[in-house]
């Protein structure tokens, strides 16, 4: 299934994308008791609220309440995440534009919820920062209590899928030796449009990714380049803390960002530049940017 949050008079409401368009669930099925209002309760209800929704999808077609798409508020897909856990150097070849050696364990670094950001929706580009630039990655959000996995059982612990766009502040990351300062100011990690169930994507290390800045190719290559696969992430970061769910994890970028240009040639996101960022299977999670008034 294919999950969207969706704003309506600033409250998150749940949607479900089929082929006639997308559902609002709410109103298709505001006479059934406790059902998810979020991607966020659909994953902490796991299987239940999937199988119950898709029921309810298939035997009430003719009481189903389409949104109109171009009329839509998308929300980041996973709301209200306990973790943020995103991916350093994760892939040889940014490893390499970036003048740093490739890892020998997974790189974790940390985002906030207020870095949440959905598609479409117009990201401020801070005062405080000179050097914006753009990180196409897969994201991954947890299904259920995560402990000291192995790698071979790591995957069944995936709830599904998404396109992310790791946001960095350069000049504010590289400010000390701590990637945090930029990383996690507002709006810098658009996730979505949709958060896809781990059932329709047969193999999230084989994943076609690219960027896109104003039309121009900038990234282009495939999740099967990552240092560190999807189990070998989860399984790692499971022996350090216990991961939830609704817990998210940003899986790394390719060669292609801005920062791995020669000096002379870093043109930085502007205020009315748009980011594409595209995952086969999972979307096209597309930003622009404005001015910090």
């Amino acid at each position: 299934m294919r999950f969207i949050n969706f704003q309506v008079d600033n409250e998150t409401r749940l949607g479900v994308k089929t082929e006639q368009g997308i559902v609002d669930v709410q109103a298709s099925f505001a006479n059934e008791a406790d059902l998810p209002q979020s991607t966020k309760e659909v994953i902490v209800q796991g299987d239940k609220a999937t199988l119950r929704i898709a029921e309810l999808l298939q035997t009430n077609q003719d009481q189903l309440v389409y949104i109109e798409e171009d009329k839509l508020s998308y929300s980041a897909c996973v709301n209200n995440p306990g973790k943020i856990i995103c991916i350093g150097l994760n892939y040889r070849k940014h490893a390499e534009e970036s003048n740093m050696p490739i890892p020998e364990y997974p790189i974790l670094f940390s985002k906030f919820n207020n870095a949440l950001a959905g598609h479409l929706e117009d990201v401020v580009i801070s005062k405080q920062t000179e050097k914006l630039d753009y990180e196409a990655e897969l994201g991954l959000v947890i299904g259920k209590t995560a402990k000291d996995v192995s790698e071979a059982d790591a995957l069944d612990y995936v709830f599904g899928y998404f396109t992310a766009n790791d946001l960095s502040a350069r000049d504010l990351q590289m400010r000390s030796g701590q990637w945090l300062l930029g990383k996690t100011s507002d709006g810098l990690l658009p996730i979505g449009p949709e958060l896809v169930t781990k059932d329709e994507i047969a193999d999230p290390n084989y994943l076609h990714v690219t960027c896109d800045l104003n039309g121009e190719r900038r990234q282009d290559s495939n999740t099967k380049d990552m240092v560190f696969n999807c189990q070998e992430i989860i399984s790692y970061v499971s022996k350090f803390m216990t991961l939830e769910a609704g817990d998210i994890i940003v899986t790394g970028t390719p060669e292609g960002v801005i920062m791995g240009y020669p000096k002379g040639e870093r043109n930085w996101i502007k205020p009315g530049d748009e980011v594409t960022i595209t995952i086969e299977g999972l979307g096209a999670l597309t930003n622009t940017f404005i001015a910090d008034k």
